[in-house]
């Protein structure tokens, strides 16, 4: 059980994914209908992860990915 009213981001993150047990998520519901300065952590939060997922991704070069395989290649650790 989450305990009020310490959410970290990750429990807003969770929230918002819709990952939290029903207890956990009407528990943060409750807060951030009271609470003004988690409301407004909550909304941008939410604005972030809408603006990354509107964004337009590009896959790396091929290039840029085998020169990142080769440096891994050559700093192998074993342990």
């Amino acid at each position: 059980m989450i305990c009020m009213p310490n959410f970290t981001p990750e429990d807003l993150l969770l929230y918002h994914a819709g990952e939290l047990s029903d207890s956990d998520s009407e528990a943060i519901a409750n807060e951030l209908s009271t609470n003004w300065a988690l409301r407004e952590k909550f909304n941008v939060f939410v604005e972030a992860v809408n603006r990354l997922n509107a964004m337009q991704l590009q896959s790396p070069r091929k290039q840029t990915v085998q020169s990142i395989m080769r440096y891994a290649m050559r700093k192998r650790v074993i342990v």
